[in-house]
């Protein structure tokens, strides 16, 4: 096994049972296993081996729980419709357990409307930071949501996007995966399972 996929597999367990974000669960591995930087996997070889890991080790409880976060983003897509959410991430990607974030990301003119709209709800949020297309600095607002059916609590990231970026929002990747779907493609997943 080349250092890349060592640092795959642990990276996955890291990911998949203690609910660690991608890159710094790469990171941890590779220090956890000795291995520097440079061998760090791509995404590609991380999202094959937290799918291995699954059906390794949770194939009974994580359709269950992905359904969940499924239908858990459905209704905050539609609660949300006005700011053309897409949902991304592991919910999206079908690599989500009970540990997962679900994130939203929402195409907005302008970016305090999707605040404005949570605190006229009455709805509270934390923002914080992330990254968006070649680096750039987003608003990311964190909510701790419930979701009765997994009857635990969960959060939920909206990532605040400029409404231009929508338009490369359903490029696929190199293997023909999209990175994000809107409601009605996150529906047809959701009759798929069923």
């Amino acid at each position: 096994m080349s250092d890349s996929e060592e640092i795959a597999a642990a990276a996955a367990r890291l990911i998949v049972d203690e609910g660690m974000d991608w890159g710094p669960a790469k990171q941890r591995a590779a220090r956890d296993l000795g291995v520097p930087r440079a061998a760090l996997p791509g995404n590609d070889e991380v999202e094959d081996a937290v799918r291995e890991h699954i059906a390794i080790f949770h194939a009974d409880t994580q359709p269950a729980e992905l359904r969940a976060l499924r239908e858990l983003a459905a209704q905050w897509m539609a609660r949300l419709a006005e700011f053309r959410p897409h949902l991304a991430g592991a919910v999206w990607r079908g690599t989500a357990t009970r540990l997962s974030n679900v994130h939203l990301q929402l195409f907005c003119d302008d970016g305090k409307a999707a605040e404005i709209a949570l605190l006229n709800r009455g709805l509270n949020f934390d923002v914080a930071e992330t990254t968006a297309g070649r680096g750039r600095p987003v608003d990311m607002l964190v909510l701790d949501v419930p979701c009765p059916a997994l009857g635990e609590r969960v959060t939920l990231c909206l990532t605040i996007l400029d409404f231009d970026d929508l338009r490369g929002a359903l490029k696929a990747d190199a293997r023909g995966r999209t990175e994000r779907g809107d409601l009605p493609a996150l529906q047809k997943l959701l009759d798929e399972e069923t």
